[in-house]
């Protein structure tokens, strides 16, 4: 089990809206550009993520794509849901049918393994992630502007 492209890109592209959606709808071809992800792939993400309400559509000059709920209503496992994401750690996807129709020794395990990852990602909204440190030093970089150093060198003389 684990998370593929697909859930990857759908995170990566709606913390890139919700950064840069500010001042204007945001532009795939823009979310392409900066994250480098292929366009194609990305209308295939967001038809998905339109179709769950996570994301609206602009359309015309200006136009490009706004989150619809608050980014602290977005969880990273909704997103992920959203793009129908797998994260099932289990081979027979819970349904205890794994070893020839019948529950296996660590099906338990797998299953509380898959709820933890879930819970886990739950926990963590869009705004949240947005906040953290390593994202503002990401943005930074990507556009363009020298990130602040937190952690001064300290050479001895």
């Amino acid at each position: 089990m684990k998370i593929t492209s697909k859930g990857r890109y759908a995170v990566t592209a709606m913390l890139d809206i919700a950064i840069n959606s500010h001042l204007h709808p945001v532009r795939l071809q823009e979310i392409s550009t900066r994250q480098a992800i292929s366009l194609p792939y990305l209308e295939q993400l967001f038809a998905k993520l339109r179709k769950q309400q996570l994301v609206s559509s602009v359309r015309g000059p200006g136009g490009g794509y706004l989150i619809v709920p608050s980014l602290d209503q977005i969880s990273i496992d909704d997103i992920i849901q959203a793009v129908d994401e797998d994260l099932d750690a289990t081979k027979c996807q819970s349904q205890g049918n794994c070893q020839h129709g019948q529950q296996c020794l660590t099906h338990s395990l797998w299953c509380e393994l898959s709820q933890s990852m879930r819970a886990f990602l739950a926990n963590i909204s869009l705004a949240d992630l947005m906040n953290k440190q390593d994202v503002q030093q990401i943005l930074m970089r990507q556009q363009g502007k020298q990130p602040l150093n937190l952690m001064p060198d300290l050479k001895a003389d």
